[in-house]
């Protein structure tokens, strides 16, 4: 017999207080380690998983003290096996983390890789995070960034400190500061745009978002001018407001669109940058500030860029185009 994979049987857990409010699904991909999400879900759909005797949705909010069933599913006795193609991205993880202590840790996530699993993707940041730090049993995302963006990410390590972080977004507490290089040249008198944004889903499940007057939702950035170039100015994006896309959207809104950006960007612009040997997105997480539920501390966190990031400012510093 395979001693690396343990004998399937029904279990039961209990729903900890640091469960408290975590989604089902992502408590059974952390409780069901190596099993493929895919399979997570096939078992909730088929009704295999009962919280307190019965079927729930994927998306329900476990409370403490709720008792889950898991059905037999074979489960790798080894360490999760972070798939090939992600490898180049999370095998350094270790090494981006900026600052860490007993109630978070914040990470300056690459480019390229999704801060979760799901819509396809089966291995993302906080799936690589586990896998990589298995001595914690609880670790979660206190927000997200888009796949192609860098930068500063805060992951929780305890309930109380994601309940803590989620109430200060929730307040606008905490502030972050973007840096972007755009086309073109910025007027100096733009500090601020205010244009209400409306998220759409296309029939191919692709999310795109639009200024809408009429029915968007408040979305205000303000932006500084950082460095100027021949033909682009990289600039800062400090988004008052937490709408998708919010400054990749407002960016082109006024004519100056994200670098790189495959959505909503410029396509001569993305192909000069290509020429030039830059590939992704230039829109980076760079400095996160807001109080460490910890200790109750204002922590500002900076986040330096990428190599690529570097060399794509020192090709315009040089114009080399």
């Amino acid at each position: 017999m395979d001693e690396s994979v343990s004998k399937p049987q029904v279990s039961y857990r209990t729903a900890g207080d640091n469960d408290e409010g975590q989604r089902l699904d992502n408590y059974l991909a952390r409780q069901l380690k190596g099993v493929p999400r895919s399979l997570v879900y096939r078992i909730l759909r088929r009704g295999e998983v009962r919280v307190n005797g019965g079927r729930c949705q994927p998306s329900y909010k476990l409370r403490a003290g709720d008792e889950i069933r898991l059905p037999p599913v074979r489960v790798s006795a080894e360490p999760v096996v972070i798939p090939s193609s992600n490898l180049h991205l999370v095998q350094d993880l270790r090494e981006r983390i900026l600052f860490e202590d007993d109630g978070i840790l914040v990470v300056n996530k690459p480019s390229g890789l999704a801060a979760h699993g799901g819509s396809g993707i089966e291995f993302g940041l906080i799936e690589a995070l586990r896998a990589l730090r298995d001595d914690l049993g609880y670790l979660e995302l206190a927000h997200r960034l888009d796949r192609d963006t860098s930068g500063c990410l805060i992951v929780a390590k305890r309930r109380s400190a994601l309940r803590h972080l989620h109430e200060q977004f929730r307040q606008r507490q905490v502030k972050k500061r973007y840096l972007t290089l755009v086309p073109g040249s910025w007027d100096r008198k733009l500090q601020v745009v205010s244009a209400p944004l409306k998220r759409n889903e296309l029939r191919s499940g692709e999310r795109m978002v639009m200024v809408d007057f009429n029915n968007g939702a408040p979305s205000s950035t303000g932006f500084d001018i950082v460095e100027e170039y021949a033909g682009a100015t990289l600039m800062a994006a400090l988004p008052h407001t937490g709408r998708t896309h919010q400054i990749r959207v407002h960016c082109a809104y006024v004519h100056h669109p994200v670098g790189g950006d495959e959505k909503y960007g410029d396509k001569e612009f993305n192909a000069l940058l290509r020429s030039a040997g830059f590939h992704g997105m230039f829109l980076h997480a760079s400095r996160i500030s807001f109080i460490n539920p910890s200790d109750g501390e204002l922590l500002k966190i900076e986040a330096p860029m990428s190599a690529q990031l570097e060399q794509i400012l020192s090709y315009f510093r040089e114009g080399q185009h």
